[in-house]
């Protein structure tokens, strides 16, 4: 088939909106979607100035998403003194497997000149996921562990980096995926969390999803994601035909049980329905809002303290990093 651009070989049918679409014309359109999203989300404050720039954290983990994001942010941002870009890559302690990743995630940073700082579970926490997985102490999946680690370690570097945001390469496919458990599990205050944390925009802009904007947060740096709106295929696309250093490797000790229950079901309805991404996330953000305002903003504030132990952000006495790390203490 021909690019309905330009007449060339196309590379890719996107079926959710009927084009086929060349190398060229895919790596455009995603460019171009990517750097909407940052308009509407009004990612780039009025405050920003080349006096005071922002500057924008990446959680760069050398998979695919994250080096996109990286590259994209970079040519839009490479000549604007407003912005400055560090990524912050994790450690887990993966043997085969994340040794190999943070080599792609230099050599990007390197080729790109982007400042790039490496914070490891075993210097921060004296654990490795590996040992984790064995040990288990709580019985669950590896992920599960690793997401509250990972979460605990990009919020209090991005703060020690003084982030003014924290941005990650959450894809369409992800986000679609959160935002069905969220509503599946019937957690409205988490839905509200979620539109404060990452997806409300920053300020009121005509073209902006939602006339509600995300309440400032005093417990962590403010999130953004904002390649949401690009399916993970394409994003997949985009890395090879750039030639970018990702590492497309899944995680040896990658589980969720749940998550992948879902991913099954939003592949079928996507092939079956083109566009149920798009759809559930266009209605998703809106009822996100609503949900917001009812717990979130200074109501979802008073949730929170410290825990007294690390110090760090939480609703409960300790967080939950600081008990999980108890409980491989104690094994």
């Amino acid at each position: 088939m021909e690019c309905d651009k330009c007449g060339e070989n196309a590379v890719l049918h996107a079926a959710y909106s009927g084009l086929y679409l060349c190398e060229s014309h895919l790596c455009r359109t995603v460019t171009k979607r990517v750097r909407r999203r940052i308009r509407e989300d009004g990612l780039v404050s009025d405050d920003a100035t080349v006096e005071d720039p922002e500057t924008w954290v990446i959680g760069l983990s050398g998979g695919k998403d994250s080096v996109v994001l990286t590259q994209i942010l970079h040519d839009t941002f490479a000549e604007d003194p407003r912005i400055e870009l560090v990524a912050l890559s994790i450690h887990e302690g993966i043997e085969g497997y994340r040794d190999a990743s943070l080599d792609a995630c230099e050599e990007l940073t390197e080729d790109l000149g982007i400042r790039h700082e490496v914070v490891s579970y075993a210097e921060e926490f004296g654990v490795e996921m590996d040992d984790v997985v064995e040990d288990d102490p709580e019985g669950m999946a590896a992920c599960a562990y690793c997401g509250v680690f990972r979460r605990d370690l990009l919020s209090r570097y991005a703060e020690e980096l003084d982030a003014d945001k924290l941005l990650t390469g959450h894809n369409l496919d992800d986000e679609a995926e959160t935002a069905l458990m969220n509503f599946l599990e019937g957690d409205v205050e988490q839905i509200a969390k979620h539109f404060e944390a990452s997806l409300g925009p920053f300020d009121e802009r005509a073209d902006a999803p939602t006339e509600r904007t995300r309440e400032s947060q005093d417990h962590h740096i403010p999130r953004a994601k904002p390649l949401r709106d690009i399916p993970e295929k394409e994003v997949a696309l985009y890395a090879r035909f750039q030639e970018l250093p990702a590492h497309i490797t899944e995680c040896p000790h990658a589980e969720e049980a749940y998550r992948g229950e879902i991913q099954e079901l939003m592949l079928g309805l996507e092939e079956n329905h083109p566009g149920t991404r798009h759809s559930i996330m266009a209605g998703y953000e809106k009822l996100a809002a609503l949900a917001a305002d009812t717990y979130g903003g200074e109501n979802g504030d008073r949730d929170y303290g410290e825990c007294e132990n690390c110090g760090a952000p939480t609703a409960r006495d300790r967080c939950r990093k600081c008990n999980l790390l108890d409980a491989l203490e104690a094994v």
